[in-house]
């Protein structure tokens, strides 16, 4: 038998204004620092109202960190200064390994009767590959595997691997997976972990319960199995749970079925010096970074990947 993980906290996303007004619901940030290394963030962005996000993020940089952009709906433009640019839509994920340097630009796309939906996670980069060239990992909708288990239970594969098919998104340094799960009404799901890892998941749609000793009371109406989550509480849309150490985890729907995030990597254990869009360990190489900035010598490389 496993170690399953224990639910360590939960946390409600906040709502917040980043960019040049984007209206977004933040899972965990600066604050949180270093409680979810080797990640920085998680931001969800939500809206059907182009007012809420159409002024996008203009342009700023990043260096030290990767940012991993998931869309569920819309679209999002994106251009950097090394002349990269391109369309993230529907079902599509970017990986931006900004290391050295990168200073580029995001801008949602209104589209009528479709809402933007999508979401932006931080992770951090080891001293040792900080100032590592640049790199882009761009996935459509198509190269991303989904998975569908004999209970049902579908997940899209972005990192990592699960029953042997490996998510496109490979050789990044904390050794990431990130998983987008769905789990029918009244069902179970149990995911294996590497211990010692940081693991988080984010519910998306419905509502559930996690660990194996919160197993809901079973029962049939008309033919149909119910779980009886009133107790424990089950976890809402808009939650983020931290998990303890262990070697899986275990999930189990409610009546309206569960769909989540899951997301995990290694901790690198380094000091975290970071302001804005930048992290490093130290003060000073902010302060490196930031004049490199303003004396137009931040860019490393000639172009990304």
């Amino acid at each position: 038998m496993g170690v399953t993980r224990s639910i360590k906290k939960i946390m409600k996303s906040m709502p917040t204004i980043e960019g040049a007004g984007v209206h977004l619901k933040r899972a965990f940030g600066f604050n949180h620092v270093p409680q979810l290394d080797p990640f920085l963030l998680l931001d969800d962005f939500h809206s059907d109202d182009p007012n809420e996000y159409i002024m996008g993020f203009p342009w700023h940089p990043h260096r030290g960190i990767e940012t991993i952009t998931y869309m569920l709906s819309g679209e999002v433009e994106h251009g950097d200064s090394m002349g990269n640019k391109g369309l993230i839509e529907s079902g599509d994920v970017q990986w931006m390994t900004a290391g050295s340097g990168i200073i580029h630009q995001e801008m949602p796309k209104a589209k009528e009767g479709t809402a933007l939906w999508g979401f932006q996670l931080w992770a951090n980069l080891p001293a040792s590959h900080k100032m590592m060239d640049p790199r882009y990992q761009e996935v459509k909708s198509h190269q991303i595997p989904e998975i569908v288990l004999d209970n049902d239970v579908r997940i899209k594969v972005i990192c990592g691997e699960v029953n042997g098919k490996k998510g496109p998104v490979q050789d990044i340094v904390t050794d990431p997976e990130y998983l987008d799960i769905t789990i029918p009404p009244a069902t179970s799901y149990v995911h294996p972990t590497k211990t010692g890892y940081t693991v988080f998941a984010y519910i998306l749609k419905g509502e559930g319960v996690f660990g194996k000793d919160h197993d809901p009371y079973s029962f049939e109406v008309e033919g149909a199995k119910y779980f009886d989550l009133k107790e424990p509480s089950p976890i809402k849309p808009e939650n983020l749970i931290m998990f303890d150490d262990g070697d899986e985890i275990v999930a189990t729907a409610g009546n309206e079925g569960l769909r989540f995030l899951l997301v995990s990597g290694k901790p690198i254990n380094e000091p975290v010096a970071w302001y804005g869009p930048i992290v490093m360990n130290t003060q000073e190489e902010l302060q490196v970074a930031f004049e490199e900035y303003r004396n137009g010598t931040f860019i490393k490389t000639g172009k990304a990947d």
